[in-house]
């Protein structure tokens, strides 16, 4: 049977594409004359795009200035890359060093330097990465029923020039 009441939403920019529960179905994205990111989070919130972190082996240790988290609050980040390596993208408990650090551990292991940018918030959907000078309409089909987002869902786009998705 085929769902007929699937929406669509379209941003040219960082933001909240809806408020509110719902199952992402589809992505769609233009690029730039640059290789881009589209990392797409579970939040009513903005999520937090100041902080930076370090990996050694499965360690992953973030800066954060006043944080405000505590040892076992989970939460989801996507990780910049560093000559293509990075760490592993996911939903992670944390466990709080300081008042402006927590570290978590990566399911992978490898080693990255100190101040590599990264963005945290209440949980993490997917991250797409769209080449350089990949200006088509690409369009993600999410298997099944789709994504189930509780909250909202916010995009951050790096060098993207306009994505659109498909809810319902």
């Amino acid at each position: 049977m085929m769902q007929t009441d699937v929406k669509a939403g379209h941003l040219n920019n960082t933001g909240f594409m809806l408020l509110g529960r719902t199952r992402l179905k589809a992505l769609s994205t233009v690029g730039s004359a640059t290789a881009g990111t589209l990392d797409i989070f579970d939040t009513t919130t903005a999520p937090v795009t100041t902080a930076t972190y370090a990996r050694s082996g499965t360690t992953v240790t973030v800066t954060s200035t006043a944080h405000g988290l505590v040892t076992g609050d989970v939460r989801g980040f996507a990780f910049a890359s560093v000559s293509g390596v990075s760490a592993t993208n996911g939903n992670y408990t944390i466990t709080k060093t300081g008042a402006n650090t927590f570290t978590l551990t990566d399911i992978n292991s490898g080693t990255i330097a100190a101040s590599t940018a990264m963005s945290y918030s209440t949980l993490w959907v997917i991250s797409y990465d769209v080449g350089a000078t990949d200006v088509f309409g690409n369009i993600v089909l999410i298997p099944g029923e789709g994504v189930l987002i509780q909250n909202g869902i916010y995009m951050i786009m790096t060098n993207i020039t306009s994505a659109n998705i498909y809810y319902g």
